[in-house]
């Protein structure tokens, strides 16, 4: 059984989700540059890990500053050596 909402909420709650998306992509960047700063971690681990997180190549590279391509090759060493 569907409940339908009048149109005034649904674009509240579509504000509210955007909004939500918005702020967990922050944190997401926010994560991922405390583990693209370790330097601790070669350039494989951090991105092994930003990748394990479930950070996509696009946003692993802007985050480490490297291109998808690199990103893609180091993910492949990353999941040999695991």
């Amino acid at each position: 059984m569907k409940t339908k909402i009048s149109k005034e909420k649904e674009e509240q709650l579509i504000k509210e989700i955007k909004l939500m998306e918005r702020q967990l992509n922050i944190i997401i960047r926010i994560l991922g540059l405390q583990i693209g700063t370790d330097t601790d971690k070669t350039l494989t681990e951090r991105v092994g890990l930003l990748n394990l997180a479930g950070v996509d190549n696009e946003s692993i590279a802007k985050i480490l500053k490297t291109n998808q391509a690199i990103v893609r090759a180091l993910i492949s060493q990353f999941s040999k050596k695991k």
